[in-house]
């Protein structure tokens, strides 16, 4: 893992604080923890405070740790911990996240690395000569499908060429960078296919119009006539699961003769047999104790071997 550290003092501005609208935000980002947890606050915090000065500055950290009773180590932690903070001065106008992960390298991301290389600077977190652009290469940012993608502060910018983000940079160089529609730059919907749908393609089924439930709701029907329930995909069988007579409620019915004939007997309360062990387990019978203490049969029978219970049952 690399080590991220905060930027030279050189660079560092004397103070921070919020502007007066982010102040008011922070109160209530702050109130939607516990008393006690105002801690978990830290990352929205500094995440506003980036969003404000373009990057995180060390007065930063430390005002919002004074803002929820942080130890200052603790929000340096935090801080230097994720790569979303940006640690030193960024482009003011754009910071551009070049992904390179094995997606996004396969379908081109190099070529994209090398375009910022020539067009910003030759390494990345460093900023043109005019200070407003900024470049980095960084993991995985979900739009694998949509590869290969940048993103540009909170917005990204897929299925790019080196010609596209070129222009796009033009764009946000320019201070235009509200006019390039964010997503997919090329003629598709999000992560539909770029050669178009091979399925779903009838837009009345899909939006559900002329559904073929509602075509036979509407159809007519004689008066005192009723639609049977449906058994398409349902092939016929003789397996016992799919019986009639097994369905609940069964449309057939046995006879009474019939469910007297399959019925058994109850088995008769043999009291002296419940108490006793089954010989072929132990060999001997042995009377086990009821709850009011008393041995379970006065005349127990011998097991196997012809022996009495040890226990001096009679």
């Amino acid at each position: 893992m690399s080590v991220r550290r905060l930027a030279d003092a050189s660079v560092q501005p004397e103070g921070f604080a919020f502007n007066r609208a982010n102040a008011a935000w922070a109160k209530q980002a702050i109130k939607k923890y516990p008393q006690g947890r105002e801690h978990s606050a830290v990352i929205p915090l500094l995440m506003r405070a980036q969003e404000q000065e373009g990057w995180v500055t060390k007065s930063a950290i430390e005002h919002v740790a004074d803002m929820i009773g942080m130890p200052y180590i603790r929000a340096l932690e935090v801080a230097t911990f994720y790569t979303q903070f940006q640690l030193a001065p960024v482009g003011t106008r754009a910071h551009i996240q070049v992904c390179g992960t094995t997606p996004c390298m396969l379908r081109g991301s190099e070529e994209l690395i090398d375009l910022c290389k020539k067009k910003i600077h030759p390494e990345p977190f460093h900023t043109n000569g005019s200070g407003t652009l900024s470049w980095e290469e960084v993991e995985c940012q979900g739009a694998c499908v949509n590869a290969p993608m940048v993103m540009i502060f909170k917005d990204a910018y897929e299925d790019l060429t080196p010609e596209r983000l070129d222009e796009i940079i033009d764009a946000f160089e320019a201070g235009k960078g509200d006019s390039v529609k964010p997503g997919p730059q090329i003629d598709r919907v999000y992560s539909a296919p770029a050669t178009g749908l091979t399925s779903l393609t009838d837009e009345a089924i899909v939006t559900g119009k002329h559904h073929a439930s509602e075509r036979v709701a509407a159809a007519p029907q004689k008066e005192g006539t009723s639609m049977p329930p449906s058994r398409a995909a349902k092939p016929k069988t003789f397996a016992m699961e799919t019986a009639p007579g097994v369905k609940s409620p069964s449309p057939e019915k046995a006879s009474r003769n019939g469910e007297k004939a399959a019925s058994v007997s109850a088995p008769a309360d043999d009291e002296a047999a419940a108490d006793l062990t089954e010989p072929t387990v132990e060999g001997e019978a042995r009377p086990r104790k009821h709850p009011d203490g008393k041995a379970g049969a006065s005349a127990a029978p011998k097991g196997k071997s012809g022996k009495k219970d040890k226990g001096g049952a009679a």
